[in-house]
């Protein structure tokens, strides 16, 4: 007899199991597939003025909805992308302007513009770097999408101040297999440092970004920034991490010399 219950309570076990393994894989196969997805981490913090942050949200509309970003999209496996747009300030303002958005036509792309341009300020305080990509982080982890990549793309005029420490932010995203690109706003006289004194871009790619493929633009004057932006989604977007010689050419030189 208690062999028997031994063996009883051991088929309990593997069909508990086997039920939540079940689960487990039913929960991800609902998430729909889609080529990449994609959260916009833009800075928001103290130091952008009411002006920059209008230029930075008309120049991700302004992207979004460009036709070559359209046409990359439609020539993925899936011809879809899930996007989502935040804006981050100190530690206690990670701030959701656009939440996620599923693009794979025109209309849809538009809708996306107009929430960016339209959703008030929201976010204050300064710059942690790290909260912000904890956030994205946690953004791609619970959304309904299931992307062939995971990237998130900050933007900030200074270097990381506050929050959790960044290696830790950076490191969990990297164990989430997302990758982290970065472009940086060097809009005062060479833009804001990093820690130390270090240049703002180089604080980047020591410290911020990560992941396949991963690479800084750096934008020198506001006007320059839509064409970055353009040029940044496309390589995002269209880009297959291991093979796609512009990835690397990015890395090595910035959009403007």
């Amino acid at each position: 007899m208690r062999r028997l219950s031994l063996l009883s309570f051991g088929l309990v076990v593997l069909a508990v199991t086997t039920t939540g393994l079940l689960a487990l894989a039913q929960s991800s196969s609902e998430k729909l597939p889609v080529d990449v997805e994609l959260v916009i981490a833009a800075d928001g913090s103290g130091s952008i003025s009411d002006a920059e942050l209008a230029v930075q949200r008309e120049g991700y509309a302004a992207a979004i909805t460009d036709p070559q970003i359209l046409n990359v999209i439609r020539s993925g496996i899936h011809g879809r992308i899930a996007v989502a747009y935040l804006e981050w300030g100190g530690a206690d303002s990670q701030e959701i302007i656009a939440d996620w958005q599923l693009i794979e036509n025109v209309d849809q792309a538009e809708a996306f513009a107009r929430v960016i341009r339209q959703t008030p300020r929201k976010a204050f305080g300064w710059n942690s770097i790290s909260n912000a990509i904890a956030a994205a982080t946690a953004m791609i982890e619970s959304n309904d999408y299931d992307g062939f990549r995971k990237v998130i793309d900050v933007s900030g005029d200074s270097g990381q101040y506050g929050g959790m420490p960044l290696p830790i932010a950076r490191q969990r995203a990297l164990n989430a297999g997302i990758t982290i690109n970065g472009l940086t706003l060097n809009y005062r006289g060479g833009g804001l440092s990093g820690p130390g004194g270090m240049p703002l871009t180089l604080h980047y790619e020591r410290d911020i970004i990560g992941g396949p493929g991963a690479f800084v633009k750096s934008v020198e004057v506001p006007e320059a920034f839509h064409d970055a932006i353009l040029e940044k989604l496309l390589l995002e977007i269209a880009a297959t991490p291991h093979d796609n010689p512009n990835i690397q050419h990015a890395q090595a030189k910035p959009l403007l010399d």
